[in-house]
């Protein structure tokens, strides 16, 4: 209801002006707080702002709410949206829309493809940052979160109609592939004399042997460190060593981003190798730069350590080289560049672990002393907890390894299909094994996904392939459960595609409880593009699909007829729409039958 809560915002402010003319001329600003009313009984909105005049007008603000409502009563435009407004407690007025308003909304969004859901009037490019994951190591499950967190906030921002630039910040330069080009030379040397001819195999196995190597052959590390030293400098041997690395390493990410339905641009730390010394004689220009023991630093404003004096930021090494800090600081000046040096940003989204905090803290600070940002610019981070197992701890395997990714979207996949096949049993229903494997390759993603989207990404969570695959409660299956319900009426014969100009009718309560849930999808929607919170649309997905189960309980729709039994079906169909919208948003496809 953001048009609605627009328009009211505006009468309230006019009346508030309308009723104290002296203190609007005297420049008194008039702020009527208004929000969604907490409680059913209160309406649909209250408007707050009559407390904080009290102090600057003089009155109580219940005799300011009075006088606020006498003005509101005198708008014919206010008079066709809300009911009489009733004051409550100290001086807040409460507000409930027509009936007739309400109806005509749902209505107008009924064949509308946005669902109401306005398009940003001055759409900015946005960065958004995540999953990021190392060469030549697996993705696991620690990936995950960045990963599904980073791609739904990604499509709520497209979805409103921003230009995303969604970018993989992989980890494919650094002095670890000093070790592994050395050992691929060794091992495979035919590799860098003939495409394709040699399959490195399991990638993670490879780096362990020559992790094993490094550290117990001292004629290799040396080696290695020449290898860095090659790398760096652009020979074209070791250059093919590391793009046969990267590209393995490619191949294999793909398989679990197209696993997962995620779209993605690689563009690892060493793309921007060429602007690390750009970022020191910029940050020297401006007089940020400082020596410090042989380094060359940032100190930090208002950050202090043990002993009291400011952090740094350590831009370039004693030895001349660069670390972490220095690619990331010139990510963000590349990202809020202008074309050709630039993407052009104007939002940045950073989507790490927790863990990571201070580093961007630090980072952002130097970013924003430095003026890389352009007026009005953001630059977030936006950090997550941890994956835990059931006991609470880091969700590991028996033998205590990091759980590789592709194996529990497997285990979720397989845990789907045999739940499925064991009601399928129960209800004796014959379905062929394509139709099984689709059932169960949507509901296990969906589950692992939804099971992380739904927690505040700020806590930790704990994963439990139990509690996300069950029908009831906030999961997954009971949202395309709900989906799959209203599929059901259709095939029964209730034609959800029936238009009609005819007014919609609604008088059961149940009926007006789903109305309004479904009219809160525009706010949601501007909530998560503006907090980054994914969990804010689970949460309303999963109460929406609670009040809809409740109206399919309690209402008749296909034993009604007339103008209820049309007006009835129009939810069901508008509660559809809303349902494949919301979870495609969370990069969750639905279901007809399950």
């Amino acid at each position: 209801m953001l048009r609605i809560a627009e328009s009211l915002e505006t009468q309230l402010r006019a009346a508030m002006q309308r009723a104290f003319p002296d203190a609007a001329a005297s420049g008194q600003g008039f702020d009527p707080q208004l929000a969604p009313a907490s409680k059913p009984e209160f309406g649909d909105f209250q408007a707050n702002g009559a407390l904080p005049l009290a102090k600057p007008l003089g009155q109580p603000p219940r005799k300011i709410a009075e006088a606020v409502v006498e003005q509101l009563k005198a708008d014919p435009t206010f008079c066709e949206l809300c009911l009489e407004p009733q004051i409550a407690g100290p001086g807040f007025i409460n507000l409930t829309l027509k009936s007739e308003r309400l109806a005509a909304e749902v209505q107008s969004r009924l064949g509308d493809a946005r669902l109401g859901v306005p398009a940003v009037e001055q759409a900015a490019p946005v960065v958004v940052d995540f999953s990021s994951p190392n060469i030549a190591k697996e993705m696991h499950v620690g990936h995950l979160r960045s990963t599904i967190i980073g791609d739904s906030l990604a499509r709520v921002l497209e979805f409103r109609g921003h230009p995303v630039l969604r970018l993989n910040h992989v980890g494919d330069w650094g002095t670890q592939f000093g070790m592994l080009i050395t050992h691929l030379k060794q091992v495979a040397p035919e590799a860098l004399e003939t495409a394709d001819a040699v399959d490195l195999g399991d990638l993670v196995a490879f780096y362990r042997q020559a992790k094993q190597r490094f550290d117990d052959d001292e004629a290799f590390q040396t080696t290695s460190r020449e290898e860095v030293v090659k790398l760096q400098g652009g020979d074209p041997v070791s250059l093919k060593a590391w793009g046969l690395l990267c590209d393995q390493s490619r191949r294999e990410f793909q398989k679990i981003y197209d696993r997962l339905d995620i779209r993605l641009s690689e563009r690892g730390e060493s793309f921007y190798n060429p602007y690390l010394e750009g970022v020191v004689k910029d940050l020297e220009a401006s007089g940020l730069l400082v020596v410090d023991d042989g380094a060359r630093c940032v100190f930090l404003e208002g950050v202090s350590g043990k002993d009291g004096k400011p952090l740094p930021v350590i831009v370039q090494k004693s030895d001349g080289g660069f670390n972490y800090a220095t690619t990331d600081l010139a990510a963000i000046r590349y990202r809020f560049g202008q074309s050709p040096q630039g993407d052009g940003a104007r939002r940045v989204v950073y989507v790490t672990d927790a863990g990571q905090a201070n580093h961007f803290a630090g980072v952002f600070q130097v970013a924003r002393r430095a003026g890389w940002l352009p007026d009005g610019a953001r630059l977030e981070h936006v950090p997550f907890g941890l994956v835990q197992g059931e006991d609470g701890k880091k969700l590991k395997t028996r033998a205590g390894d990091t759980v590789r990714l592709r194996d529990l979207l497997d285990e979720a996949v397989e845990r789907a299909e045999s739940d499925l096949r064991r009601r399928l049993q129960e209800e004796e229903r014959q379905e062929d094994e394509a139709f099984i494997a689709q059932v169960a390759t949507t509901v296990g993603l969906a589950a692992v996904k939804y099971a992380d989207l739904s927690q505040n990404r700020i806590t930790n969570y704990q994963f439990s392939f139990d509690r996300m695959l069950a029908l009831q409660g906030n999961t997954a299956p009971y949202l395309l459960y709900a989906v799959v319900r209203i599929a059901g009426i259709a095939r029964k014969g209730g034609d959800l595609e029936a238009g009609g100009t005819a007014p919609l009718q609604f008088s059961e309560p149940q009926e007006w409880a789903l109305v309004r849930e479904l009219l809160k999808f525009d706010a949601v929607i501007a909530e998560v593009e503006e907090e980054l919170l994914p969990n804010r649309l689970c949460t309303y997905l999963f109460e929406l699909s609670q009040v809809f189960n409740r109206f399919y309980d309690q209402v008749p729709v296909l034993k009604s007829d007339g103008a209820a039994r049309q007006s009835r079906l129009a939810l069901c169909r508008l509660t559809a729409d809303t349902l494949k919208l919301g979870l495609g948003l969370l990069g969750i496809p639905t279901l007809e039958r399950m």
